[in-house]
């Protein structure tokens, strides 16, 4: 009867979310209709659209954060993309829709989308304009374990939210001992198939094809692609590129409070025994390489932007002009 009674609280607790999320929505396209801003043609600086297509416990809160910090000052809207039991494969029906409601939904440009879904190329739908990806990665066995302690004792953001496998007291080293499924490696097969998308082979644990398109995909589909443990030179890199977005980001990261206050409770740090068992492993040596190959990428862009000065980082002003413009106007 409590089984039965909880389910019941759960699936009206949601159906009063969605409620509250469509009245909210309506309200704002009344408030465009009002004003006129339906039938007016977008600025091309608004007509832009951010998707942070964001991996779990990555950072990922305390950057969202930020966006909702500045999104009344820098005017500009935040969506949560909220899928069924987080899970980030949209069926066919719904990639259509998505699309569609990203790309024609004027009431919400610009907009910064964000939730853990996986990379949607958005040229299979015939769109004239694609959106802007961004996102962070982390060292895969620190978000393992993160993930892992996450589960158990959540985190300083909603600390009185029950988890999942909350009362389970089992540190991640006696997982690793008795051969548990929460540590083990292929829990590590996250952050190849969020790039990789929502190709079947993205999915299947090992795959070399997947590791090669969530790469190609990185270089190509996505503006920025930080890494968790460099995250403020992350923001101060998307302030400079995207200042309609991030004006502002930078300093409210390194003085705000909100940007700082997610952090996973009870985490200890595994052994090296637990490092060197998991390292050992296929699927850790490829999920390695992605993060590695991130990791270089990130730090070329960041090398071609910032210098540093007295240790402190610096980005550079506009480095090329134009010149030789013909034909000459009398």
């Amino acid at each position: 009867k409590k089984l039965i009674e909880t389910k019941w609280y759960e699936m009206n607790r949601q159906e009063c979310t969605r409620a509250i999320a469509r009245h909210e929505v309506r309200e704002i396209e009344q408030r465009h209709t009002m004003d006129g801003s339906r039938d007016s043609s977008l600025d091309e600086s608004d007509d832009v659209i951010i998707i942070y297509n964001r991996v779990p416990k990555t950072a990922s809160t305390s950057f969202t954060n930020i966006a909702y910090d500045l999104c009344v000052k820098n005017r500009f809207h935040v969506l949560h993309i909220n899928t069924t039991k987080n899970n980030p494969v949209m069926s066919l029906q719904d990639q259509v829709r998505f699309v569609k409601n990203v790309t024609s939904w004027r009431e919400m440009k610009p907009g910064f989308y964000h939730g853990h879904v996986a990379f949607l190329d958005f040229t299979k739908f015939g769109v004239k304009r694609k959106p802007i990806y961004i996102n962070v990665i982390r060292d895969p066995i620190e978000r393992l374990v993160s993930y892992y302690y996450f589960l158990r004792f959540g985190d300083d953001y909603r600390p009185g939210l029950r988890r999942r496998k909350q009362g389970d007291k089992k540190t991640f080293d006696e997982c690793m001992s008795t051969g548990g499924p929460d540590c083990a490696a292929e829990k590590l097969w996250l952050q190849i198939p969020f790039f990789c998308g929502h190709s079947s082979e993205c999915w299947n644990v090992g795959s070399r094809w997947a590791l090669d398109q969530a790469k190609y995909n990185l270089v190509n589909e996505y503006l920025l692609v930080g890494v968790t443990e460099e995250l403020e030179d992350f923001i101060m890199m998307l302030e400079a590129a995207l200042p309609r977005f991030f004006r502002g980001a930078t300093e409210l990261y390194r003085t705000g409070k909100k940007s700082h206050l997610r952090k996973t409770t009870e985490k200890k740090p595994p052994t090296k025994e637990s490092i060197t068992k998991l390292q050992q492993s296929e699927i850790w040596k490829m999920e390695n390489e992605f993060y590695e190959f991130a990791l270089e990428q990130f730090q070329f862009v960041r090398a071609h932007a910032v210098r540093e000065k007295d240790g402190e980082l610096y980005l550079l002003a506009q480095n090329f002009f134009y010149e030789k413009i013909y034909p000459k106007i009398n």
